[in-house]
C-alpha cells in the first residue's frame, strides 16, 4: 500500500508542477511578474518554485516537491498566510482563478487569503 501511496504523491507533485509552468506562462503573457522554477529529473525527486507579484509589494510563493506543498504569501517581505497541504493547494487555485479570469485587485486577493481557514499566521 505505503509504495502505490508514495507513486500517486509523486504523481500529484508532477502534476502540479506542470500547472504552474503554465500558469506562470500564462501571466507572463499577460504582462504580470510570474516565474517557475522547477528542479529535479522525475525520478530521484522533482519539484518547483512558483513566485508571483500580485502588485504593490504583495507576493505569493507556491513550493511544491516531494517533501511537501506550502504556500506563502508576503507583503513588504513580511509573511501574512502560510498554508500547507490541501489548503495550499485550494488557495492556488482561488488565486489563479481570479488573476485569469480577469483584473484583480489587491483587495479582492486579500479578503479572500483572510478568509483562508485555517490561516497560520506569521
Amino acid at each position: 500500500m505505503f509504495p502505490r501511496l508514495a507513486e500517486q504523491y509523486r504523481s500529484v507533485v508532477q502534476d502540479l508542477v506542470m500547472s504552474l509552468q503554465a500558469l506562470a506562462s500564462s501571466l507572463q503573457s499577460r504582462g504580470m511578474a510570474a516565474t517557475c522554477y522547477s528542479c529535479g529529473d522525475g525520478r530521484d525527486g522533482h519539484g518547483a518554485s512558483f513566485v508571483a507579484n500580485l502588485g504593490t509589494n504583495h507576493m505569493v510563493r507556491f513550493l511544491v516537491s516531494d517533501f511537501g506543498i506550502s504556500w506563502i504569501e508576503s507583503r513588504n517581505g513580511h509573511e501574512l498566510v502560510k498554508l500547507e497541504g490541501a489548503e495550499a493547494i485550494q488557495e492556488l487555485q482561488r488565486v489563479a482563478q481570479m488573476l485569469q479570469n480577469g483584473p484583480a485587485t489587491e483587495a479582492a486577493l486579500l479578503a479572500g487569503a483572510q478568509q483562508a481557514e485555517p490561516p497560520a499566521l506569521i
